[in-house]
């Protein structure tokens, strides 16, 4: 029997398994809806007995969604790779002056965005680099170019990096900031930059950057102006079990007091090209899947739980759909940040190829807005 068929097995064949690997009492809390607490993680984290902690987050992903699968059409618009920080996870920045280093000016973006309007494309996602030079209304600029290529698009942009980046340099308050963001057209925000919300990783990967407390911070201004956005971990490299936990956690309570975080998105490392190229190895199949299935447990706030096929591979984020997952993320188009780290999947999926993996894996394709807002069942 395959990993992924422990997901459909009988329920009282299904509890004597979570029961012989001793997270019954786990499994009673999360069906019961209470709160899973620090041990709890560090046991999902820790127990050999992957099928029955992927069994535990398959029972809640179904009371919550039964078999609705959710993706997007939509495409990727990475504006610059030029970037004044040099995170040791991040194979993407350049330096002004290198080869490689690249800046869209706000007409290159909106050439973009027009390159798909044969698709019925309903999402832009952009983030980038923090450029050392370009002014504030160079962010307020591409979001309006975006929206003058395609009035109706989503335009989901800009870490939690960018968005403080954006209120040191724009003389504005923070509300004056939030209502140029929101005239313009932003939508909402993407997840990343968060990494994982602990002082020692932070100070041994990313120490330049915008630390755990910061990001936690700037994602309550977004989400009190009235953004809604995801929330990310990166996890393969250096962070210990309990620092996952502790990311986990803290987003937990974020939602609850702001309640706008959509879905959680572990994302999987990949070492290529990176300063920590020698230190590991790509995600292993186990660890995807135990991330996404604990995420599922322990976040019981947050609705949508999501498989990005770019960055834990197509293969792993089909059988991630029985560990907890109900979103494979979108077609996207033209991601650089993960593919210049070594991943070997491709730029695009089609709908078709998307509706297939999700169907193969015995569940329903649904596509969704960006916020979630069911379009239409492929």
């Amino acid at each position: 029997m395959q990993t992924h068929e422990y997901a459909h097995l009988d329920d009282s064949l299904a509890q004597k398994l979570i029961d012989r690997a001793g997270l019954g009492e786990i499994d009673r809390k999360a069906r019961a809806g209470e709160r899973l607490s620090f041990e709890d993680g560090v046991t999902l984290y820790r127990t050999p007995h992957l099928a029955a902690v992927g069994l535990m987050a398959h029972r809640v992903r179904t009371a919550k969604h039964g078999k609705k699968t959710y993706f997007n059409i939509n495409q990727h618009v990475n504006y610059t790779n030029i970037c004044v920080y040099s995170c040791k996870f991040c194979a993407f920045a350049a330096k002004e002056g290198e080869e490689r280093a690249y800046l869209m000016t706000p007409e290159i973006v909106e050439r973009k965005v027009r390159e798909q309007l044969h698709r019925p494309v309903t999402e832009v996602h952009m983030v980038a680099g923090i450029h050392p030079a370009m002014p504030y209304e160079y962010y307020i600029d591409i979001v309006k170019a975006a929206k003058r290529a395609r009035p109706d698009i989503h335009v989901k942009a800009f870490t939690m990096v960018e968005i403080d980046h954006m209120l040191k340099i724009s003389g504005k308050s923070e509300d004056e900031v939030f209502q140029d963001l929101r005239e313009a057209g932003l939508g909402s925000c993407p997840g990343g930059g968060a990494e994982v919300l602990a002082d020692r990783v932070h100070k041994a990967v990313f120490r330049e950057k915008q630390g755990p407390q910061g990001w936690l911070d700037t994602a309550r201004k977004v989400q009190r102006a009235g953004f809604k956005m995801n929330a990310t971990m990166l996890y393969g490299h250096i962070e210990k079990v309990e620092e996952r936990v502790t990311h986990l956690l803290k987003l937990r309570e974020l939602q609850d007091e702001c309640g706008n975080f959509m879905a959680y998105i572990p994302l999987a490392f990949w070492p290529y090209h990176t300063d920590l190229a020698n230190y590991g190895h790509v995600t292993t199949g186990f660890l995807d899947q135990r991330s996404i299935a604990t995420g599922r447990l322990m976040l019981d706030n947050f609705e949508h739980i999501k498989a990005y096929w770019i960055m834990l591979t197509q293969e792993s984020a089909q059988t991630a759909l029985s560990f907890g997952a109900n979103d494979i993320d979108g077609t996207v188009t033209e991601e650089k940040i993960t593919h210049d780290a070594g991943t070997t999947e491709p730029e695009v999926l089609t709908v078709d190829q998307i509706g297939h993996l999700i169907r193969e894996a015995g569940f329903e394709p649904v596509q969704r807005s960006t916020v979630y807002e069911e379009i239409v069942s492929a």
